[in-house]
């Protein structure tokens, strides 16, 4: 078999292109890393990994035996036979889809595809967006019109820090714009997954995968919601989601937060309540969720406010986890960031820790000692003083609904 039908390029290598990368390595297949961030690119090429579900070692493993090269250069598509587009869509200052940067991915590879290319993107994006986006720009910029190219969807699958699900036993869905695009698809996701659940068009993948984070977009914000309400009444919200969770049938557990973060949930829901607005619909409860979800850092800075003692001159707040989740260092979207901004425009002096980031905003991190008046734990993070925080008898908010059992610590 020629070395080029064994060999992918990846475009993006970061939380979903580089698992994807290393995945398909250990099925045998040859994987282009393509990276045009220059930090990141530089920092692969060492064999470092930049997120933490690739471990080092693994990089290393695949240079050193070939199987695995990054790239800078869109032009190395060329000795592939499968591209993959594995790039960040987020959102503009409007709230609404931003695909500059999937549509300069397509742009950057065009040109390079070879005869037969497979092209699949794993970007989240709105229905149509392969078939009325991707495929028109490279139709319009390949090599000569001859040039033909499959072109399929899959949007990814990642959760970041999850130990239990990754790209072998999470379902993938493959949607192709034919028939011999789809079949190629799903035969190279069978190569790296347990499962592949091939559906009828794109368009019902593209869907599917705004579906499933709208999902849990609605529900946080329900909770949160709920949170609130029964603050006001005095009333466990703990206890009350524990009791309802207790139905066996029916109900799924979520908690409050202090918001949604990442680069999913407070993006994906949006492409599809635009889509609907641009097809004459209305998606509000999608609108909804998105303003209870956007308030909650701001119901959260109220309630931190509102643990302040009555003689604290200085109103030293200490952030406790900054990331989006625990266990990354994922800063996107991070709903951390309205709650430091609205406590800094009550007057309060903030400062944050967080064993996973380094570096937040351009600001560092505190001093576990940092004297503050509260603390609020915003993300769960391994490694955070809290109980050194507590012994000192600091009041703290905790916003995550672990660390109820040590003193001095007040639930959402």
């Amino acid at each position: 078999m020629p070395e080029r039908d064994k060999t992918i390029a990846i475009i993006g290598q970061g939380y979903v292109g580089l698992p994807l990368a290393m995945a398909a390595i250990g099925a045998g297949w040859s994987v282009i890393g393509v990276e045009n961030s220059p930090a990141k690119f530089e920092e692969i090429s060492r064999g470092s990994s930049p997120v933490e579900d690739v471990a080092d070692s693994l990089i290393q493993a695949g240079q050193k035996s070939g199987k695995y090269k990054v790239s800078n250069s869109s032009s190395a598509v060329k000795d592939a036979s499968i591209v993959i587009i594995c790039v960040p869509t987020p959102l503009d200052e409007k709230r609404a889809p931003d695909l500059a940067i999937l549509e300069s991915a397509v742009k950057g590879i065009a040109p390079h595809l070879a005869f037969g290319t497979l092209v699949i993107s794993e970007s989240t994006s709105y229905p149509g967006t392969v078939r009325d986006v991707v495929k028109p720009l490279i139709e319009k910029l390949k090599s000569a019109p001859d040039v033909k190219i499959d072109i399929a969807v899959a949007p990814e699958r990642v959760n970041p820090g999850d130990a239990k699900y990754h790209q072998k036993n999470t379902p993938r869905l493959v949607g192709g714009l034919d028939a011999q695009s789809t079949t190629r698809a799903v035969d190279f996701y069978s190569t790296i997954c347990d499962q592949v659940v091939q559906v009828s068009s794109p368009e019902v993948a593209e869907t599917a995968k705004l579906l499933e984070n709208t999902f849990r977009l609605v529900n946080i914000a329900l909770v949160n919601q709920l949170a609130q309400l029964c603050g006001d009444q005095n009333i466990n919200v703990h206890e009350v989601i524990d009791a309802a969770a207790s139905k066996p049938y029916g109900f799924m557990k979520f908690t409050p937060s202090v918001g949604v973060g990442g680069h999913c949930i407070p993006v994906d829901p949006m492409y599809l309540s635009w889509w609907a607005e641009k097809n004459g619909k209305n998606a509000s409860i999608i609108e909804e969720s998105d303003e209870i979800n956007l308030g909650m850092p701001i119901y959260v800075a109220k309630r931190v406010r509102e643990l302040l003692p009555s003689t604290a001159k200085r109103k030293r707040v200490l952030i406790l986890g900054v990331a989006y989740k625990p266990g990354v260092k994922d800063v996107r979207e991070t709903p951390v960031t309205a709650l430091r901004n609205d406590l800094i425009s009550h007057g309060c002096e903030v400062a944050w820790i967080d064993p996973l980031v380094s570096e937040w905003e351009g600001l560092k991190p505190a001093d576990a000692s940092w004297e503050c008046d509260v603390a609020v734990v915003a993300t769960a993070q391994p490694g955070l003083p809290i109980a050194a925080i507590a012994a000192r008898g600091v009041p703290i908010l905790d916003c995550t609904g672990v660390f109820k059992d040590l003193p001095n610590v007040t639930r959402l």
